[in-house]
């Protein structure tokens, strides 16, 4: 059937003036009206429409509805059964899918022969199903707008059908006055109407006409309607290359054109809309020449070359639209429709420059923001710390990444190799200030966690102890700690702290270690004052004392500490371990590095390095006033976090030389990246919890889930290392590993081995049974070369090799992997892992006395897997932190149909 449109159009058209496209008595049905775009935008453009919107379509969703400011609009599973119900409309909607689009148009059509328009929103709609859809509309007497568009609004009927034009609220930029707009930029449609109100210019009816490669309402049918509409007095266009829509209109009326995407004729595909593609005749430079043919101007229009006609100018950029446009008015005796509200000129409405000297014409002072924005950023200005978005952070992480090129694995932005060369008290901040901590803070940082691995008197220690004596790995004894270490036994030092953040968060205080910080004016009252202070049941604990004189020692500055300090009592463990933390986290939290939480659950982070290093110490060596027989005052004034982490593990203070390696090792190993086993564990525990509630969230049970899920395998392949290499040197007659001149052939000792495995492996086949696998040797990372390599191995070899260094147990592992291959054991020479270096380092460290009786073979083992936790210990607080503030709450579990079932 042929529907006769407006004569003189090859095809139909309808819309005879810019007035009839969107008008208060048209009714509205809008498909998929449930989906994820219309349940945020229908009930703005219903509401600002005055109720315009008579029914949605959402199959399997039949009988509900979509709240909106002015009433429920109902909701069918199709178009027939909304007109069954006795609803009447005359404009379609559609947010259906790309595939869904030309059935949904085809539902239109077929049911209602009073439809007159529909509105296409979604984008990517294929050729062929633009072809079908146009055909429909053109054979039934409908006009349609899109695809991929934003919609239509009028700013005289207070109308906006289909889309977001005019955004959250269409009353601030759909302001009523003479210039009609045309855009091929959905976006830019609203952002057009809002920089001509600028200059005092209001709108008629704003048409998005999308920028797919079907444009079904194009520039001449806007051209058509735009001359016929009395209200509209001029218009703006934005036009994007592609298409031949625009060549050869003649305006009636004066018109800006902005044409834009000159860049865009270098390319050979389709970039952002599916039509602005880069074709012969139709870039942006022939679109410019056909509007200025149109105007009659020579070039371009710029502030500075302000080229206009009676007919109209065309610019590139949208904000020298408004003066075009006045430029343009003027010369046909036209003003403005009301008062300029403002201008285009640059207005900060927030300014930081980081303390640089900027030329005048940068160094722009901020002005107050309109509302709402000025209470926003009022409301910005008082948040303390940094806010994260919340994102499914599954086999993600914002705290470690793994270099895909180099496999080596950064923390917050710092390679662990780098991290290797840090003081271990520095790796022990870094995950939860996200900052190198400075030479102050680690010293404060040392007082904090020795002042806790003293377990003296503490369950802890019984349940600790009864771990070790069941034969648990080492990380089941630390997590048997780690798991006493629960809200309770924190809160009040986490009270602390949010009391002390409270306190300073707006003082002006800059730098947690200026003690010249004037805090006269900083009020406590009465009960915070008492949350601070050592109560009676406290007076035996000589730990604050201690504490508080290790820091002076050290020469440790706080402004927390002094101002608890002027409280005029004796201050608790838990206030001074609060200061500690605040005093770490002051800066990163000022520099909104970390957020808020962060800095607040820093103490129980603290509590729990020393209760786990803690634990690893035998019960039979925490002593009142003493641990393995150093004294307090010694251990909190002059001993560092490696110097603990040593004690732990061989019962002695280790020399400079010593302790070096034993923080290369942690620095080292502190991630592998969100995807191991370890960093899922402590991942996996805090989702269990729910990260969006944070209140509910168990530090220390997320550690025992990175405890866990470390063991023999992952995590414990150094201890195996260890052992592996007591069998090929115990009887070797070795005296000093890091003496090169040892007297032993380690190529003897490496191809003897190889041949065995190579047998071992050959028997193995032929019996069907499993090889055991060679500790410190290959990794699933690192393999599929000739040779290859551990990154961080490298990184040990070339370090020792600076030092003039020596490891007789490194140079082994080296040996034997070439010896598998040429033995024909490997397929090619595998590389010395990590643990190896682990077992290696560890050995030489401890080799003296193991061999003079005072380690065993078990404490050497045990030494090694340790080492590994103390690591991971760190990278687990950083997966951790990071989850817990940005994490959504997630289901870890793996699809029914992704699980087998082995026979």
């Amino acid at each position: 059937m042929y529907h006769k449109g407006i004569e003189g159009f090859p095809y139909f058209l309808g819309l005879r003036s810019l007035a009839d496209i969107a008008t208060r008595d048209d009714r509205v049905c809008v498909l998929n009206v449930l989906g994820g775009e219309s349940r945020t935008v229908t009930p703005t453009s219903h509401a600002f429409s005055g109720g315009n919107v008579v029914f949605g379509t959402s199959p399997g969703r039949g009988g509900q509805v979509l709240k909106t400011p002015v009433g429920d609009i109902p909701v069918y599973n199709n178009v027939r059964e909304g007109l069954d119900a006795g609803h009447a409309f005359d404009t379609g909607v559609v947010y259906l899918p790309p595939s869904g689009v030309r059935d949904g148009v085809a539902e239109l059509v077929r049911v209602n022969p009073g439809l007159r328009k529909i509105v296409i929103i979604t984008e990517k709609i294929s050729v062929h199903d633009a072809r079908e859809i146009r055909a429909m509309a053109q054979a039934n007497g409908i006009d349609i707008i899109g695809g991929n568009c934003l919609g239509v609004a009028d700013s005289w009927n207070r109308v906006r059908i289909g889309g977001a034009l005019g955004g959250d609220k269409p009353e601030e930029s759909l302001l009523k006055g003479s210039v009609a707009i045309f855009s091929n930029s959905g976006g830019f449609t609203t952002t057009i109407a809002q920089y001509l109100a600028t200059a005092g210019w209001g709108t008629t009816t704003l048409v998005s006409s999308g920028k797919d490669v079907y444009i079904h309402y194009a520039a001449p049918d806007f051209a058509h309607a735009f001359g016929n509409d009395d209200r509209s007095k001029a218009a703006v266009l934005y036009a994007e290359p592609g298409g031949y829509y625009e060549q050869g209109i003649d305006w009636t009326k004066p018109v800006v054109a902005c044409v834009v995407g000159r860049w865009k004729s270098k390319l050979t595909r389709a970039v952002g809309h599916a039509g602005a593609m880069a074709g012969s005749g139709d870039s942006a430079e022939d679109k410019e020449r056909w509007f200025m043919g149109a105007f009659g101007v020579p070039g371009l229009f710029t502030p500075e070359n302000p080229v206009v006609s009676a007919k109209g100018a065309v610019v590139t950029n949208i904000a020298d639209i408004p003066a075009a446009l006045t430029a343009v008015m003027a010369l046909n005796g036209a003003a403005p429709d009301f008062a300029p509200r403002g201008d285009l000129a640059l207005k900060p409405w927030v300014a930081n420059d980081q303390g640089l000297r900027l030329p005048p014409e940068l160094a722009m002072p901020a002005v107050t923001a309109p509302e709402p924005y000025a209470g926003q950023i009022a409301a910005l200005g008082a948040q303390v710390g940094a806010v994260v978005a919340r994102q499914n952070m599954k086999d993600k992480s914002g705290a470690s990444v793994m270099d895909p090129k180099t496999q080596v694995t950064s923390v917050h932005g710092h390679s662990v190799l780098d991290l290797a060369l840090e003081p271990l008290e520095a790796t022990f901040a870094l995950p939860l200030v996200h900052e190198i901590a400075t030479e102050n803070d680690r010293a404060m940082l040392d007082v904090a966690v020795a002042a806790e691995v003293n377990l003296v008197g503490d369950p802890i220690l019984v349940a600790a102890d009864a771990a070790r004596e069941a034969g648990n790995a080492p990380n089941a004894v630390m997590a048997t700690a780690a798991a006493i270490v629960g809200p309770k036994r924190v809160e009040r030092a986490l009270g602390c702290t949010r009391a002390l953040i409270g306190l300073f968060a707006h003082s002006g205080l800059r730098d947690g270690r200026d003690e010249e910080f004037d805090a006269s004016g900083i009020v406590c009252d009465d009960a915070t004052r008492a949350l601070f202070l050592a109560t009676e049941a406290e007076a035996a604990d000589p730990r604050p004392e201690a504490m508080l004189a290790a820091i002076a020692a050290r020469g440790g500055r706080s402004a927390f500490l002094k101002f608890l300090g002027g409280l005029g009592g004796r201050l608790s463990r838990d206030a001074i371990l609060a200061a500690i933390a605040t005093t770490i986290a002051w800066g990163p939290l000022m520099r909104k590095r970390i957020s808020r939480l962060t800095a607040e659950t820093l103490p129980w982070y603290l509590r729990l390095y020393g209760v786990m290093v803690g634990a690893t110490i035998p019960g039979e060596h925490h002593r009142s006033g003493s641990l393995w027989g150093i004294p307090r005052d010694e251990r909190f004034g002059q001993w560092t976090m490696a110097d603990l982490c040593f004690l732990a593990m061989t019962g002695k203070k280790p020399t400079p030389e010593e302790a070096l390696p034993l923080q290369m090792l942690v620095g080292l190993l502190i991630s592998n990246g969100p995807g191991s086993i370890s960093a899922q564990g402590a991942k996996g525990a805090v989702s269990a919890d729910g990260p969006q509630t944070p209140a509910r969230v168990q530090i220390n049970k997320a550690m025992v889930g990175f405890l866990t899920h470390t063991g023999y395998s992952h995590g414990g392949n150094g201890f195996e290392g260890m052992a592996f290499l007591l069998e090929q040197f115990k009887d070797a007659g070795l005296t000093d590993p890091s003496d090169p001149a040892h007297g032993l052939d380690l190529k003897a000792m490496a191809t003897a081995f190889a041949r065995t495995y190579r047998r071992e492996k050959a028997q193995a086949k032929e019996l069907g049974t499993e090889v055991r696998a060679l500790p410190g040797v290959h990794h699933p990372v690192f393999k599929g070369k000739p040779v290859n390599h551990d990154p961080r191995e490298r990184f040990i070899a070339e370090f020792m090799a600076r030092q003039g260094k020596y490891n007789v147990f490194h140079a082994f592992y080296r040996e034997l992997v070439q010896a598998l291959h040429d033995q024909g054991a490997s397929p090619y020479v595998f590389c010395v892992n990590v643990d190896a270096v682990i077992a290696a380092l560890l050995l030489a460290l401890l080799w003296k006395d193991f061999k003079s009786g005072t380690l065993t073979e078990r404490d050497l083992e045990t030494a090694a897997f340790t080492v590994f936790l103390y690591g991971r210990m760190i990278g687990a607080a950083a997966e951790i932190d990071d989850h817990l503030n940005r994490g959504r709450n997630m289901d870890t579990r793996t699809p029914p149909p992704a699980c087998g079932f082995v026979v």
